[in-house]
């Protein structure tokens, strides 16, 4: 009796040893597997082709050998989508083949900073009298593209130019531009900023692959100019209504632009007293704001308007005037190129002409001209209206929403 119980015992010490001996086993195998590496097996392989000078869609897809009849299938299915004939400069057409096959499965080409063409290769059944047979068709669509997001803040103070004092803190030069284009239509940059002014605002990092690429939205903004705190905040009421807006829900958006010209500063203020032109020899009353710029700087019309004049005009060389309303009209001198024509409509923002140095001038710039009522007048003191603002069934939601970046603009 004794010895059957000694091997019970005994195989169920056995037992217990081989299942903590099995669990040891497993866990180890368990864990190796779970270390070990999952090899993927790449079943394509890409070829960029860099867009230079010269090239065309059916020039890329030629020399990639690529035959007539699959760059007429891919561009045929774009039609709708995307016009391939407007491939940009310094981009590049990425052609993904088959690893085993060498045949081409998709093209993607990057439009914009927002979006990619896809072009991708599918296959239909076609059923006829002696069969089906399979035939490969292209399929064409736009995405988004996808960024990784975080959110910046930037600040600094003026010395000598806005534009300096950001790059002086290590912004991103296209972060700067755009926080200058929030308040395009209340301050003009070039000339209206003072020594001791300030900014701060709140943007959008965007990144791909733990890459950085480039600012995004600009959401937020303050400039203290001379002691005046100016607000903008990015915000879609609606489809119809988006943009950016002051601390009230007004829009900071106005009839006019600041400024003909994008760049930073002004060779000239505004004077209406008489200002002596030593290589011309002679004094003229100058009330305009001369901006100047390097020759070819888009020079844009600062309102929707019509254009009224377009051509030579004495010492003004190339000159374009628009008439905006009953009220205001806008001339734009010594251009090196009109860019419009008479009676033409153009919009706020559109490329009218190109700074030059034509008529009575002493280097590349634009002369800039406001008249009210047949009155030329100091552009930089006028006060345009704003553009739509919030509802006020709106603004509650609007002020709830823009609190904290107030807040953190306010710090």
């Amino acid at each position: 009796m004794r010895k059957i119980k000694f091997l019970v015992i005994l195989a169920v010490a056995g037992l217990s040893l081989a299942f903590l001996i099995n669990k040891f086993h497993n866990a180890e195998n368990l864990e190796a597997i779970e270390n070990q590496e999952v090899e993927q097996v790449e079943t394509t392989y890409t070829k960029s082709l860099e867009i230079t000078e010269g090239s065309t869609f059916g020039k890329l897809m030629a020399d990639a050998s690529i035959s007539p009849a699959i760059s007429g299938a891919i561009f045929n299915a774009t039609e709708d989508v995307y016009d391939l004939t407007k491939v940009r400069l310094g981009r590049t057409i990425d052609l993904v083949f088959d690893k085993e096959t060498d045949e081409l499965e998709q093209l993607i080409y990057q439009i914009d900073t927002e979006e990619k063409l896809f072009v991708t290769r599918g296959f239909i059944d076609i059923a006829s009298s002696t069969g089906t047979t399979t035939q490969s068709v292209w399929a064409a669509e736009r995405k988004p593209i996808v960024y990784d997001i975080k959110i910046k803040t930037a600040e600094g103070i003026i010395e000598s130019s806005m534009y300096e004092a950001a790059l002086e803190k290590g912004i991103d030069e296209r972060a700067v531009i755009g926080f200058a284009n929030a308040f395009q239509w209340t301050i003009d940059f070039a000339w209206e900023v003072r020594k001791g002014d300030s900014f701060k605002f709140v943007y959008e990092e965007r990144y791909l692959d733990g890459e950085y690429i480039m600012p995004g939205q600009i959401l937020a903004g303050k400039f203290v100019n001379d002691g005046k705190e100016l607000y903008a905040f990015y915000y879609e009421e609606s489809q119809d209504n988006f943009g950016y807006f002051d601390e009230n829900g007004d829009s900071s958006e106005r009839t006019f632009l600041k400024a003909p010209v994008a760049f930073k500063y002004i060779s000239s203020g505004f004077t209406t007293g008489q200002r002596y032109i030593s290589a011309f020899g002679f004094s003229t009353t100058h009330r305009a704001i001369d901006y100047a710029a390097d020759y070819g700087t888009p020079i844009r019309s600062v309102g929707d308007g019509t254009i009224i004049f377009a051509g030579w005009n004495g010492s003004y060389g190339y000159m374009v005037k628009v008439r905006h309303n009953s009220t205001y009209q806008t001339n734009y001198g010594h251009m090196s190129k009109m860019a419009v024509s008479y009676g033409q409509k153009v919009s706020q923002g559109e490329t009218i002409g190109y700074v030059g140095s034509t008529g009575l001038s002493t280097g590349p710039h634009v002369h800039y001209e406001l008249v009210k009522n047949g009155v030329k007048i100091n552009p930089l003191t006028e006060v345009f209206p704003p553009k739509e603002g919030i509802k006020e069934e709106n603004k509650k939601t609007y002020l709830s929403a823009i609190a904290d970046l107030r807040k953190q603009l306010d710090e």
